[in-house]
């Protein structure tokens, strides 16, 4: 699956509609093997991302959690440390 798309529920504050939107995209992106569709497919491509955001949002909304929210800044942190650690990253 796509590295971009980030776990989105169960955080606080709550996922942004451009988080949701972004997530829906590099999904399409990942399915049709293109980030940018031809012009011939470009409509049914932004009607998937669409469809995707609104499904996601639907989603989200459904979704029960048993643990209280994570912080956003705390998990990205987390992630930097993770990522510098396995040597992808320098620490900058």
């Amino acid at each position: 699956m796509c590295r971009n798309i980030h776990t989105l529920h169960n955080f606080a504050p709550a996922a942004t509609s451009d988080e949701v939107n972004a997530a829906a995209l590099q999904y399409v992106r990942k399915i049709a093997g293109t980030t940018k569709p031809s012009k011939a497919n470009q409509e049914a491509f932004d009607r998937a991302v669409h469809d995707i955001a609104h499904a996601t949002q639907h989603l989200l909304a459904d979704l029960v959690a048993t643990t209280p929210p994570k912080n956003r800044e705390e998990e990205a942190a987390k992630a930097r440390a993770r990522a510098v650690a396995s040597g992808r990253y320098s620490a900058a």
